[in-house]
C-alpha cells in the first residue's frame, strides 16, 4: 500500500469517527479495520495505529486550525474539509517522516477528490497559514 492509499484510509476513519460518540470510537474503528479485508494486517494495523495518534491531538489541531482561519471556524468547516485538515495538520507538526509540502499537497488531492468543488483551494490555503505558523 502506498503512502497516499494508507493517508487516504487514515482519513476515511477520521472522517466516520466525526458521527460518533467518544466512547463509541474504539468499536467504530475495529469496525472499520475489520470491513478493510482486502488490505494485510500490517496496512489494517498502520492505519489504525494513525488514527489512533491524531485523535488525542484532534483538540489542539482544531484550536491550531481556528487561529489560522478566518470567519471559519472548526465548527462550521464541512466534515470531509476538517478531516483533511486535522490529518495534514498531525503530519506537518508530528509526523517526522512527511515533508510539510508533502502533507499539503496530499491534503489538497484529498480534498479534491472528497471536498467540495472549490474547498481544495481552502484548504491549501490553511494548511500554508499553519506551516507558516509552525515555522515550515
Amino acid at each position: 500500500m502506498t503512502r497516499s492509499e494508507m493517508r487516504e484510509q487514515v482519513f476515511k476513519e477520521l472522517f466516520l469517527i466525526m458521527f460518533y460518540k467518544e466512547d463509541e470510537i474504539d468499536g467504530q474503528c475495529e469496525i472499520y479495520k475489520d470491513n478493510l479485508s482486502e488490505l494485510s494486517e500490517a496496512d489494517r494495523d498502520e492505519i489504525g495505529e494513525r488514527v489512533k495518534a491524531v485523535i488525542p491531538h484532534i483538540p489542539e489541531l482544531d484550536a491550531a486550525i481556528d487561529s489560522v482561519s478566518e470567519g471559519w471556524r472548526v465548527k462550521r468547516m464541512g466534515k470531509v474539509e476538517l478531516s483533511i485538515l486535522r490529518l495534514a495538520a498531525y503530519e506537518m507538526k508530528y509526523d517526522d517522516q512527511v515533508p510539510v509540502r508533502v502533507a499539503i499537497n496530499e491534503a489538497v488531492e484529498l480534498t479534491k477528490t472528497y471536498g467540495g468543488e472549490e474547498s481544495f483551494a481552502f484548504v491549501n490555503a490553511i494548511l500554508g497559514k499553519l506551516a507558516k505558523k509552525w515555522g515550515e
